[in-house]
């Protein structure tokens, strides 16, 4: 039994699939690999694209902040439930956003891969904390917009797909009104992959 966690990673069973595939003798060649690795790669594609729905591993419900909710109730809400982002709803509770440490980071001059010691560092250098310029702004002034989003039926391939294409970490699930009904971070698809097989 073997982990399967990367999910363009070509697995003996792709390689083996493959090379039955192929007619006649193999004789590993260059040529012959790449065909071998271009039928193999096709098959890890078949697999990954029947790998599931976003419906089948978010997160449901949802916890959203509101577009006018300060910057200091948000960053309480989300360290309170735990969590390092959210979407943001409008005052018809449609998704217009999604906020997370990154934008709290960028909001205080700091690189957005910056680690908690950063912050302390920062702070203990300057004369004020850089989080107290925050205290007198709102949500909807650092989320990230618009949204990148998707819908229940979307293939966690797209899901994927996504989360590399934007290099973002979690995308809400909304209806097609725009409506939360979950949400998927990175880790909920790496282990959605991370099955044993």
């Amino acid at each position: 039994m073997k982990k399967q966690c990367d999910p363009l990673m070509l697995t003996d069973e792709d390689i083996l699939d493959a090379m039955q595939a192929m007619q006649g003798y193999v004789d590993i060649t260059p040529g012959t690999f790449k065909e071998i690795y271009s039928i193999s790669y096709d098959l890890a594609l078949k697999r990954i694209r029947s790998l599931g729905k976003a419906e089948e591993i978010m997160t449901s419900p949802v916890h959203c902040l509101n577009r006018e909710m300060s910057l200091t109730k948000a960053a309480s809400f989300m360290a309170e439930h735990g969590i390092s982002g959210a979407p943001v709803i409008d005052h018809k509770g449609i998704v217009c956003g999604v906020i997370s440490e990154k934008d709290f980071l960028r909001k205080m001059g700091l690189p957005t891969t910056a680690g908690i010691m950063s912050v302390v560092g920062e702070c203990l250098t300057v004369n004020k904390c850089l989080v107290s310029g925050l205290r007198d702004h709102y949500v909807h002034e650092i989320m990230s917009q618009p949204p990148i989003s998707a819908r229940e039926e979307t293939t966690l391939a797209e899901i994927s797909q996504l989360f590399t294409n934007h290099s973002i970490n979690r995308i809400p699930i909304c209806n097609m009104d725009g409506y939360p009904l979950g949400i998927i971070t990175r880790s909920d698809l790496v282990s959605s992959m991370c099955q044993t097989v």
